[in-house]
């Protein structure tokens, strides 16, 4: 297939995505019922998130062209995949960028996150044959030319040690952080609630850390945040933070919540399920010089940066860990 078809396929699979095919709302079900993280609300989220920024023909067409415009590769690689199953489909770009790029995809999916992944790639190969020679799964990722792996810190030691004499992306464990000004209004506040309670905060891009001028009032942002008041029933949830709460009344920890997430002072980025952690500062520039060259940031959620809100809705030129898929794949 040419690049051109390639985009056409993948266009009509974003539309499918969006349909209410029978088979498709089956799938649905099947991965909120394999993995209680997986929600309703959120696979639908993901899956708008992809067909809106990721399938859409111009897009596709904008980001081909900005690494191969006119050819189709006749020199196709085999690229093994080990994808992550923290939130819905969050694999699917390395596939996008392997198929866009004409390589064949060997993809060992998340046992966390293996039914919607199946399921649209399926559907993808029962239209066009020759895609089912693009396209496989495997238990097992042997033989391939090159590997793309994407797990925590532990496992990316396995990664290097089995992937590291191949060309390679292997990701590790990455967050997000917010800068607030106190000039933040009521509407960018609620937008920040949803990069830090999407997807029960699972994913590299949720806001886990919120950095303040010391003298912010958390009243006001702890009142945005009961936009997501609901999330405090979701059994799975709701026992990270009782577990979490309790820890820090045992502690005698000083923490601040409105019911539904803890806020507490840490210097760490990374925060549990449940739980943001908070930083005073005192110079805005100083600070963001600092946050910029942390390797373990994805993204900084703010004014002049990432705007609020907008997290969890990657464009196809986001990449993961801040590395080129599409240059990496171009260059094997």
């Amino acid at each position: 297939m040419i690049l051109a078809e390639r985009i056409d396929w993948l266009s009509k699979l974003g539309n499918y995505m969006v349909s209410d095919s029978p088979a498709w709302k089956e799938a649905r079900q099947k991965a909120s019922a394999e993995n209680g993280w997986f929600t309703p609300e959120f696979i639908d989220l993901a899956v708008r998130n992809i067909a809106e920024n990721y399938l859409n023909r111009d897009h596709l067409h904008q980001w081909a062209a900005h690494y191969s415009p006119h050819s189709s590769q006749t020199n196709a690689r085999t690229v093994g995949v080990v994808m992550a199953g923290n939130i819905p489909l969050v694999g699917f770009h390395d596939f996008l960028s392997i198929f866009i790029s004409g390589h064949r995809a060997l993809i060992k999916p998340s046992s966390k996150d293996q039914a919607l992944i199946k399921h649209i790639l399926s559907v993808l190969t029962s239209w066009k044959h020759e895609v089912d020679e693009q396209i496989h799964f495997s238990e097992i990722l042997k033989g391939c030319d090159a590997y793309i792996a994407t797990g925590s810190y532990n496992t990316s030691r396995y990664f290097d040690y089995y992937f590291g004499q191949y060309p390679h992306i292997i990701r590790r464990n990455k967050t997000s952080v917010a800068v607030l000004t106190c000039q933040e209004t009521t509407t960018e506040l609620k937008q920040l609630a949803d990069d830090v309670y999407q997807f029960f905060g699972l994913g590299c891009r949720n806001v886990t850390k919120v950095y303040v001028p010391r003298e912010y009032d958390f009243k006001s942002l702890l009142s945005a945040f009961r936009k997501y008041d609901y999330l405090a029933d979701h059994h799975k949830y709701r026992n990270n933070y009782d577990y979490n709460l309790t820890l820090h009344i045992l502690n005698n920890k000083f923490y601040m919540t409105n019911g539904s997430v803890l806020l507490v002072e840490d210097p760490s980025i990374f925060s549990p399920i449940s739980q943001v952690n908070y930083e005073y500062y005192s110079d805005r520039d100083t600070l963001l010089s600092s946050l910029t060259r942390n390797q373990e940031i994805q993204c900084i959620v703010g004014h002049d940066h990432v705007p609020f809100g907008q997290a969890q809705r990657p464009g196809l030129f986001d990449y993961a860990d801040k590395v080129d898929t599409m240059e990496f794949l171009s260059s094997l």
